[in-house]
């Protein structure tokens, strides 16, 4: 293992970094699928069950945006 690797962030790395970003993302997108669910005659989504439903739904959301900024950073570092 070179230097350069040790240095290299991972994916659970980056993912423990961005979960509070894409958990508050999930949120924010639950809450506003919840307004438009009105148009259908479905109650809205309160702000606090967004906020809960984001926690666990987060996850998933936020290993994919890691994987996806790993790759944008390999690329970047001519590693594909």
């Amino acid at each position: 293992m070179t230097e350069e690797d040790e240095d290299r962030w991972s994916v659970t790395k980056l993912a423990i970094w961005f979960y509070p970003a894409s958990a508050l993302t999930v949120a924010i997108n639950l809450f506003l699928l919840g307004l438009m669910w009105q148009a259908i005659g479905w109650p809205a989504v309160p702000p606090v069950d967004a906020i809960l439903w984001s926690l666990p739904l987060g996850i998933p959301a936020t290993w994919l945006a890691a994987r996806w900024i790993r790759g944008l950073m390999d690329e970047a570092d001519g590693r594909k």
